[in-house]
């Protein structure tokens, strides 16, 4: 989660900085509308949160001694 948040902070200052470059292209929606950024930035962190939550939730149902037997 710090990696996929790390990513995500830097995503927006990078849009925050380029939306300038592209305001012109943009038709209905403001450069730098705080609801499409944080829109995207809760998708984005809901993802990472389930692909790193699964994993973790199902490797925690193991028993170390059979983990470590089958190796």
């Amino acid at each position: 989660m710090r990696l996929a948040s790390a990513g995500v902070v830097i995503g927006i200052l990078a849009a925050l900085i380029l939306g300038r470059m592209i305001a012109g292209l943009l038709y209905g929606v403001g450069a730098h509308d705080p609801a499409t950024f944080v829109g995207v930035a809760v998708l984005l962190l809901g993802c990472a949160f389930f692909a790193c939550w699964v994993p973790a939730r199902r490797a925690a149902g193991v028993d170390p001694v059979i983990a470590l037997q089958a190796e």
